[in-house]
């Protein structure tokens, strides 16, 4: 298991940017003596994203997800998200839908041996991470078969008032009838036909959050998945 710190200059962003990777390369048997993965093997991957004032070493740092990988084999990506709700920025070079749901899916699978295969790639988030992961998971279900959202801010375009404006809009009511909005992200997607991930949504009952991700997950396509 190798955990590697990228810094990469992105395109949609405009500026470097830090990256954790964690990587299953190089898992070892101590009972045969050797290394199990095969050096053409390409892994499944997940792209976890961060909350609200965290960065990219949150997942490292607060939880066992590097043993957690490790013991499933998977590879995992953890971007810096800020605090921009990873979608495009109203200010310019702070494209994060694109950042999340196309490049770092295509610059990680040439920089890595991961697979290029839809099914294989999967996306997920806390909090603020968890809006990205449900947002970019459906507005790039190409990329993404599996979303997971855990405590997802999904709440924020519930008042569309100029007072709950948090400044990542030049105006909140217009930007809740785009695919900023997953409502909105959920009715493109279906009328386009594209593929619709298998969604995992998960909110503790005492959450402030949990009333508006019940309400997501009523949406149709969520609950018949």
């Amino acid at each position: 298991m190798a955990l590697i710190q990228v810094n990469y200059l992105s395109k949609a962003l405009f500026r470097e940017v830090p990256v954790n990777v964690i990587l299953p390369v190089d898992r070892f048997d101590a009972d045969t003596n050797r290394y199990l993965n095969g050096k053409d093997r390409k892994y499944k991957t997940l792209y976890l994203l961060h909350g609200l004032l965290g960065n990219y070493t949150d997942w490292i740092s607060q939880t066992r997800i590097q043993k957690w990988a490790e013991e499933k084999n998977l590879a995992v990506v953890m971007p810096s998200g800020d605090n921009a709700f990873y979608f495009n920025s109203r200010t310019p070079w702070n494209d994060y839908g694109t950042f999340i749901g196309e490049e770092l899916v295509e610059v990680t699978r040439r920089m890595f041996p991961l697979s290029d295969k839809r099914e294989d790639t999967f996306i997920a988030g806390l909090s603020m991470g968890g809006f990205g992961a449900l947002r970019n998971g459906i507005v790039y279900s190409k990329n993404f078969s599996h979303v997971a959202g855990l405590s997802s801010a999904v709440h924020i375009f519930e008042d569309t008032s100029e007072e709950a404006n948090i400044g990542l809009f030049d105006n909140i009511e217009e930007a809740s009838k785009t695919n900023k909005n997953p409502w909105v992200a959920v009715e493109e997607m279906l009328s386009e036909k594209r593929p619709i991930p298998m969604f995992y949504m998960a909110c503790g009952t005492k959450d402030d959050l949990m009333p508006a991700n019940i309400s997501f997950a009523r949406v149709k396509f969520l609950s018949e998945n």
